[in-house]
């Protein structure tokens, strides 16, 4: 079969071309993609909503996947042929500041990211730096492993909330990011975990995840001041506002949602007076990608939860139009080349 890529020109406008592989240089590998996700912000790109400093027409879609090394370039290691790995997106500098304290999804060289600025996994084949490659257990199941990605993300808010065992934990949002989060939350053994989220189709799914309990935003008032931690993976309007309100006193809260055009804003006066301690997170750092490849290779991360259709490669359109269309009842599409 003749190697394809889905191209999307301009927003609005995509195709599935023939595309024949780039032979990977220096420090690269070329990976065989078995299976690629699609997320909110892949939509964004195709109906144009994505800001323009976070894309570059026309690009190759695809910066959550799965795949198996099949040839590399010089310096770099040739045991890593036949390897199955995932990727990191961000293409870091490592040479600035940010880089050198580890927060490489931070770099000062301007962003630039597979998918989005540079070519990215609807493909058959993607080359990439193989230094941002994470290699998976022989047994590893592709197409879950596609999915850790956004796990990756929502692992770095884990890490910087640092629960403990015993304390009472939210997760305020509960579509694929929230419910990653959960499971990995999870496994810290809180002694509540309380997804909040509007659509009460998703309360079983939280349950499996790992949640104690689900609850509408409407009835979560009745719960603030509770949490000792509060992640917020929703990035709808208020959400932000929603997950402070339901931390105590000294609680910390962590941020990873980027609402548009969000009028209900923090309130500085209730931040001060209960000395939240309040972090954000966008995207994930080398460290969060080793915390979310380590939990699913040792069984405590199961993003084949969250996977609700595929679709083949040349359906990318229609699998786009389902995800707008079926939000309420689609977490997870995943493309398989």
């Amino acid at each position: 079969m003749t190697p394809r890529a889905v191209v999307i020109d301009s927003p609005g406008h995509l195709r599935v071309q023939p595309t024949e592989p780039r032979p990977p240089g220096p420090g690269e590998a070329l990976v065989r993609v078995a299976w690629s996700g699609i997320c909110g912000s892949d939509r964004e790109v195709f109906t144009g909503r994505r800001p323009a400093e976070f894309v570059r027409y026309p690009v190759v879609p695809g910066h959550e996947w799965s795949g198996t090394v099949v040839e590399v370039g010089a310096d770099v290691a040739g045991d890593l042929a036949g390897r199955h790995v995932v990727g990191e997106g961000f293409r870091n500098c490592q040479v600035c500041e940010a880089c050198r304290r580890g927060q490489n999804n931070l770099c000062s060289g301007g962003y630039d990211e597979t998918g989005f600025t540079r070519p990215g996994a609807w493909a058959d084949h993607l080359t990439l730096p193989a230094r941002l490659l994470h290699v998976l257990p022989e047994n590893a199941d592709l197409r879950v492993a596609a999915v850790l990605e956004p796990a990756a993300c929502v692992a770095e808010a884990c890490l910087k909330l640092a629960t403990e065992t015993g304390e009472r934990v939210a997760v305020v949002g509960g579509g694929g990011l929230g419910l990653l989060a959960t499971q990995l939350l999870a496994a810290a053994s809180p002694a509540e975990l309380v997804v909040v989220d509007p659509e009460p189709a998703r309360a079983d799914l939280a349950t499996e995840c790992g949640a104690t309990t689900w609850t509408s935003p409407e009835d979560a008032p009745g719960l603030f001041g509770r949490f000792d931690a509060v992640l917020e993976a929703a990035g709808a309007p208020g959400t932000a506002d929603l997950a402070t309100r339901l931390a105590r006193s000294g609680g910390r809260v962590v941020l990873t949602g980027v609402p548009a055009g969000d009028e209900r804003s923090l309130s500085p006066s209730h931040l001060l007076l209960s000395q939240i301690t309040l972090h954000t997170v966008f995207g994930a750092p080398s460290r969060a990608w080793t915390h979310a490849v380590r939990a699913f290779a040792c069984g405590l991360l199961d993003p084949a939860r969250i996977i609700s259709r595929e679709f083949a490669l040349d359906d990318a359109a229609e699998a786009l139009r389902v995800l707008g269309a079926e939000r309420k009842r689609t977490v997870k599409v995943l493309l398989r080349p």
